[in-house]
């Protein structure tokens, strides 16, 4: 396979975009962007001052008087195009991601797919969703109507691990519902964000404002919350992190959408196929280098397969290729960060003094021209039960638990009483009334059967609950109920 060139080795300061314009931060507080694969500078960028925050802001604000007023064909229309830059620029915006972020070149591509159907959804709800509802001669000479009204301006917060899918995952809906945004990326991998800016800035139509760019994180997110002109936030990120946000939002009487952690869980029942769905739990397990909400962390086997399961599973989870993703061959990439990859191994010494037992050590490895990268190879423990901290925190990372249950009674009772999260849960069966019963009483937001990761596409909400997610409108089309409001109309005449 062949092996891809960067689109640039290193990216200068990165500059902010601004009402319409990259513009050069004044600020001092810079920092630096890493190659996690490589380990090299990449790019430095500014954490804005706060009058650079509050100029972004104001030309949001600017903006949506604006944008309130073009014609909702027209909205569609640039919206549409939108989508047809995503895929002018696709091979590049997989490139920088790869680079940016440590994904392999095939998780990036599919990254990219679910970008654009995300604007493709959001044209549509756009067309769909905003239309409102009307009742003629409620009573004698009175009509009533709900017309639905963009909130304002929003802040969106991107993670480290999903940087282009979470701005997909809310941006084109904010423009679909009225609403500007402020986007503040995560300070590891912000040339991602800056790639899409590029993208949106060559469609014309956006009045300028409409969508902002501002790097600093933590540093600049409670400012840009607590402007009277800032609705609301969008955010995927940690729990923690997401809780103090809701609360905050709350406080000030603002809209959230928070997207936490995941715990979650793979039952193999007896009758599953166990060797048909080893390739699927790998890419479950390890896809993104275990850095994904929906990924597979508990295996928990039933039956008397286990030894088979693990023998099978352990040997193809060594045997997978780690590298630089812009080597089409590679299967794994890094962590996207230093303190990623460290935060991993400390997860592992938990996993040993806690007493379960560490079959295949992914710690240290070996790659090959990425000596400097920041890699954890697949990991996986056995002997591990459920009240172990292993079996109930996540990982972030390619760290998988061999657990066995006795029954589905004990697994689902796993899911549902031993750890506070509930993105996913998957069974892999071939009995419909077990699987049946899987989906009723499994407390998570997203279920699989014989699928590893119950990925929702884009027309669908990240229906994820609990500890994993605070709000009423969750991301993706949802989120269409986070960014619009409510007004009834009563006429007689």
């Amino acid at each position: 396979m062949a092996i891809l060139q960067e689109v640039e080795s290193h990216y200068g300061k990165l500059k902010m975009y601004i009402n319409g314009k990259w513009v050069d931060s004044s600020s001092t507080d810079v920092y630096e962007d890493v190659n996690p694969a490589t380990g090299e500078v990449i790019a430095t960028f500014p954490s804005a001052t706060s009058q650079e925050v509050d100029t972004a802001i104001e030309a949001a604000q600017a903006a949506l008087q604006v944008w309130k007023k073009v014609p909702v064909r027209d909205k569609a229309r640039y919206l549409f195009d939108l989508r047809g830059k995503f895929e002018a620029h696709f091979d590049r915006l997989c490139n920088i991601l790869v680079q940016d972020h440590g994904r392999t070149m095939g998780e990036a591509s599919g990254t990219i797919r679910r970008c654009i159907e995300n604007i493709e959804v959001a044209c549509s709800a756009l067309l769909l969703l905003t239309k409102g509802e009307q009742v003629n001669d409620l009573a004698r000479g009175l009509d009533q109507t709900m017309i639905w009204e963009p909130r304002g301006v929003f802040l969106i917060i991107t993670p480290n691990n999903i940087p282009m899918h979470a701005w997909s995952s809310f941006v084109p809906y904010a423009l679909a519902s009225g609403c500007p945004v402020i986007v503040s990326p995560s300070k590891d991998d912000p040339i991602c964000l800056k790639a899409i800016f590029e993208v949106v800035d060559s469609v014309e139509g956006f009045p300028p404002g409409l969508m902002n760019l501002v790097y600093g994180g933590r540093n600049i997110n409670d400012q840009i919350l607590e402007h009277p002109h800032v609705k609301g936030v969008g955010f995927i990120g940690s729990t923690g992190v997401g809780r103090k946000l809701f609360a905050k939002a709350g406080k000030l009487g603002k809209e959230a959408s928070i997207n936490g952690n995941g715990k979650n869980h793979v039952v193999l029942m007896p009758d599953a196929d166990f060797d048909g769905a080893i390739n699927g739990i790998l890419r479950g397990c390890y896809g993104m280098a275990g850095q994904r909400c929906l990924g597979a962390d508990n295996l928990v086997i039933i039956g008397d397969k286990y030894d088979h399961f693990k023998e099978k599973f352990v040997a193809a989870s060594a045997a997978m290729k780690m590298g630089y993703g812009l080597d089409e061959s590679t299967e794994m990439g890094p962590l996207v960060s230093k303190k990623g990859r460290d935060n991993v191994l400390k997860f592992i010494e938990k996993g040993i003094e806690g007493g379960a037992d560490l079959i295949l050590d992914g710690r240290n490895p070996s790659v090959d021209g990425c000596e400097n990268g920041f890699f954890v190879g697949p990991t996986v423990f056995e002997n591990v039960t459920p009240d172990m901290h292993i079996a109930r925190e996540e990982s972030f990372g390619p760290v998988a638990n061999l657990m066995k249950a006795k029954d589905l009674d004990e697994a689902l009772d796993w899911i549902n009483n031993k750890d506070d999260y509930g993105h996913s849960a998957c069974i892999f069966t071939q009995d419909g009334s077990v699987a049946r019963r899987f989906i009723k009483e499994a407390d998570v937001g997203n279920v699989g059967i014989n699928v590893p990761v119950p990925q929702p596409y884009a027309f669908f909400p990240l229906g994820s609950k609990n500890e994993s997610a605070q709000g009423t409108a969750k991301s993706r089309i949802d989120s269409m109920r986070l960014f619009l409001d409510q007004k009834t109309v009563t006429e007689r005449w």
